[in-house]
């Protein structure tokens, strides 16, 4: 199967894959989503076994990250496989790897080597903690990043220790902002006419996450702390019980703390010296949650939802994961798209978040089983029946 183009925005270019278990993957995926022709490059099965680094091939999560993509299997540790993976490379705009840092230059595929063939290449590079630096060797995981990057010390409720967040938030991010980079790396390319290597790691992507947090500490050198479900500025802002279950307050500003008492009949509390003020609603976040509680403790999510939107109070409820799929707007959003998976059959898969108007995506072909494409592809290298036989006898493919 030649390549199936899941958008035309980026159907020209050609992508070589060597990344494994998440944030790799997750880069890859931006690119395959758009269009790119990406090969993704396996151990030859008799070397590597299946789940080895990481999910097993027929899991949900490894079926989320691998599709739009076709599968070459090669082993880059033989001197064949290398010279077939540079042949590869000629004709590639982008080699995407997560290895630890000098794993790339042991195997000679390192930024200046692919270069010397391809003055055009881009190579982008996810590592734990840097290409270089006191912690480049360290391997790399999202959970050390989310704890050494900060996020575990401001999440969870106070007193109850760190907590990390319930998704590979540094993992994600940063295969994220590979991939940004990776596209500005093109862009530039269409006036220089060169490429450059794009790099970035587990542990950039988590200290930047903390945006606003990392700010307060930068400048005025506030050491931000646990808050639970309270907002650390905005005040009330967080989660409320009631007759039924929990939902989502947030006000924002005077003007909507304004409707906020108005909607509860509760213009008192706008005359409350306690809370009459931004500052001192935090100093009295407490006390105030504690009378909001009170409230919406006495009728259903439904009622408060309806009542709040209606007076331009941010509101939603708490979804589970059911919660999230069943909802109108979500099924409205299409987020979850029919996909065909050789694991699951007829299925569904979380499509691209943002639409463009003339080239959307979509997901044009299923995750590929290992080595799926390896004929096809070294077939178009020119090589043989005879010789990709003789090549995956001896375990180079």
């Amino acid at each position: 199967m030649s390549h199936l183009p899941a958008s035309d925005a980026l159907k020209r270019i050609k992508v070589l894959d060597l990344t494994r278990v998440r944030s790799g993957p997750t880069c890859v995926r931006q690119l395959a989503d758009w269009g790119a022709d990406t090969i993704k490059i396996e151990m030859p099965e008799a070397l590597e076994a299946d789940g080895a680094l990481g999910a097993k091939r027929h899991t949900p999560d490894f079926q989320n990250l691998q599709r739009n993509k076709r599968s070459l299997t090669l082993n880059l540790k033989e001197a064949e496989g290398l010279a077939l993976f540079m042949r590869l490379v000629e004709g590639a705009d982008v080699v995407v790897e997560n290895f630890r840092p000098d794993v790339k230059r042991r195997l000679g595929i390192d930024y200046e080597a692919l270069s010397a063939v391809n003055a055009r290449i881009i190579l982008g590079s996810i590592s734990g903690f840097g290409e270089d630096g006191p912690y480049k060797d360290r391997p790399g995981f999202d959970q050390i990043a989310q704890g050494m990057g900060g996020l575990m010390s401001i999440t969870g409720e106070p007193g109850r220790g760190p907590m990390r967040v319930g998704i590979p938030i540094a993992d994600l991010t940063a295969g994220l902002f590979c991939a940004m980079g990776i596209l500005i790396a093109l862009i530039e390319r269409q006036e220089s006419g060169r490429g450059q290597w794009v790099y970035g790691s587990l542990l950039q992507a988590q200290v930047f996450m903390l945006d606003f947090q990392a700010a307060r500490y930068l400048m005025k050198g506030e050491v931000p702390k646990q808050a639970g479900n309270n907002h650390p500025t905005s005040i009330p802002t967080g989660v409320f019980p009631t007759a039924d279950g929990h939902i989502n307050i947030a006000v924002v500003g005077e003007r909507i703390w304004g409707r906020f008492c108005r909607a509860f009949g509760a213009e008192e509390w706008m005359e409350d010296e306690r809370f009459d003020a931004n500052t001192k609603r935090s100093e009295n976040r407490d006390a105030l949650n504690a009378l909001i509680s009170e409230r919406t403790r006495e009728k259903p999510s439904a009622h408060w939802i309806e009542m709040l939107t209606e007076a331009g109070v941010p509101t939603g409820p708490i979804n589970d994961m059911a919660g999230v799929f069943a909802d109108p707007q979500v099924k409205h959003l299409g987020i979850a798209e029919e996909a065909q998976s050789p694991a699951f059959g007829d299925t569904f898969m979380l499509s691209q978040p943002m639409r463009l108007s003339r080239t959307p995506s979509k997901i044009a072909t299923a995750p590929p089983e290992r080595g799926q494409h390896t004929d096809e592809i070294l077939a178009g290298l020119g090589l043989s029946p005879d010789e990709i036989r003789d090549l995956r006898q001896r375990n180079v493919i």
